[in-house]
């Protein structure tokens, strides 16, 4: 079965959503569908080290690819999910290729040491516990560890072209409701919100980099398909349970 890394380089369509709630069992039930991974939303969401552990067990129990969104590019924040046993990281907030440059470093192993390059632990999950020799987990984790640059702010779309080019930068994703804030809009389809979404995606196609977005409306996907987006996480656990309980109440003839 190939790797959720393999499958975002070759820009097959993957859908996922957030989780909102810190709770492995919301993680267990969302494995049983049809997306292709989950999002642990620890900048947004009350996530611990527990929480963020937990989730990740029942994620990879139930077979299904995760990736967790830290408060920060941290360093600490990112290994930690790491050595969970995520699959990668969606990270917010990256401005320039220099920070783009730091989050590779400490997602992945290799030489040159200092603080922004990932600590070796071979006594995690993803290392198993202590099971896998070191040459093996390294080669196991560059196959796995996916990074993602969350775009949203306005000095990353002057630098987007080197952003995108940036090595071991998987994916950029589009923040698109940040990035609707930022350019001072109060809709996500205001023209000029519109305009940097295919700047981003422009870029993305000019250095061969898969590209992500959330998207308010999941029947806009074929268009940004059609434009080189690939990866689509849209809505969340807490969506689908209010639109569930509001569908039960329309159905039931509770509600208008």
């Amino acid at each position: 079965m190939d790797s959720f890394k393999s499958r975002l380089a070759s820009g097959a369509p993957l859908l996922g959503t957030f989780i909102k709630t810190p709770h492995p069992h919301v993680v267990e039930v969302l494995t049983g569908t049809g997306l292709d991974c989950l999002c642990l939303d620890a900048e947004h969401a009350p996530f611990d080290r527990r929480d963020l552990d937990a989730c990740i067990l029942a994620a990879r129990a139930g077979g299904m690819p995760v990736l967790m969104r830290p408060a920060s590019a941290a360093a600490h924040e990112i290994l930690n999910a790491l050595d969970c046993g995520a699959d990668g990281v969606l990270v917010p907030h990256i401005r320039s290729a220099e920070e783009a440059e730091a989050v590779a470093a400490s997602v992945h192993y290799g030489p040159g040491g200092g603080p922004a390059r990932r600590g070796y632990a071979g006594s995690s999950r993803a290392a198993g516990y202590g099971t896998r020799t070191i040459p093996d987990h390294l080669a196991a984790s560059a196959a796995r560890s996916v990074v993602i640059a969350q775009i949203e702010d306005l000095e990353a779309l002057d630098a987007i072209d080197a952003i995108a080019a940036v090595p071991g930068i998987d994916a950029l994703f589009i923040g698109r409701i940040d990035l609707t804030i930022a350019l001072g809009c109060t809709s996500p389809d205001d023209p000029k919100v519109i305009a940097a979404v295919e700047h981003i995606l422009a870029a993305c196609r000019a250095a061969n980099r898969a590209c992500g977005m959330f998207t308010p409306r999941p029947a806009d996907v074929p268009h940004w398909q059609a434009q080189g987006a690939s990866l689509f996480l849209l809505g969340s656990d807490h969506g689908f349970m209010r639109e569930g309980a509001a569908n039960l109440a329309r159905t039931a003839g509770f509600a208008p």
